[in-house]
């Protein structure tokens, strides 16, 4: 670009931008992904539990990958009686971030991502579920998925770059926290299918976790 700025015009020049953009980007999320992964095999990953509202956690990282994806639509579907949950902040903003951009980025040419979040009293769970229109996952490959540097072969997959380490940072920041992870495919029509994973994380009981500490 710089040997031939005079040369380019106005579209040539934000199509190269874009691609530098993209690229750094990648790199970017690359080297923090590795650096996570070293955190995660040396068991250096510490975590600072805190009492966090689900609704604003999602909206920022939605703010900011639709900036990054701006051909796809994101519903918010937030139970009002949806509590608190316990978390350590910056890490669960990782692991949104890493399903919900995966959701962009594998979905549809125009789809729509759904999130919404659910609560089980019993279980004391808050359940909250990621979903997208795209190629399937086949019922075999969602355990792989899950493992370090693996990537499944699906026509999308093979035009989309990755490393495969996100998913795998994903799972084991959400069991640190005491959560799971699980994901569902469900064909719909013209061989399309809806992706879902859903994340399963504690609700916080401060009066339990306090007594938990003084106990230790």
């Amino acid at each position: 670009m710089l040997s031939s700025w005079e040369k380019l015009d106005d579209e040539s020049k934000k199509r190269f931008l874009k691609i530098i953009e993209e690229q750094s980007n990648r790199l970017i999320n690359l080297v923090e992904n590795m650096l996570s992964v070293t955190k995660l095999s040396t068991g250096n990953e510490n975590l600072i539990l805190k009492e966090i509202s689900v609704k604003p956690l999602v909206e920022t990282v939605i703010s900011v990958i639709k900036n990054q994806h701006g051909d796809k639509n994101f519903s918010l579907n937030i139970d009002e009686k949806t509590p608190t949950i316990l978390v350590d902040k910056d890490k669960f903003q990782q692991v949104l971030t890493n399903i919900i951009e995966n959701a962009a980025k594998y979905g549809d040419l125009h789809s729509s991502i759904a999130i919404e979040t659910g609560f089980c009293k019993d279980c004391e769970y808050v359940s909250i579920k990621i979903s997208n229109t795209g190629d399937e996952i086949r019922k075999e490959d969602f355990e792989k998925i899950f493992k370090k540097f693996s990537r499944i072969d699906n026509p999308l997959t093979r035009r989309v770059q990755g490393s495969g380490l996100g998913l795998y940072i994903t799972k084991n920041l959400v069991e640190k926290m005491d959560g799971k992870i699980a994901v569902y495919c469900k064909e719909l029509e013209n061989n399309r299918y809806l992706t879902t994973f859903e994340i399963f994380i504690p609700a916080s009981n401060v009066e339990k976790q306090a007594r938990a500490i003084c106990n230790q």
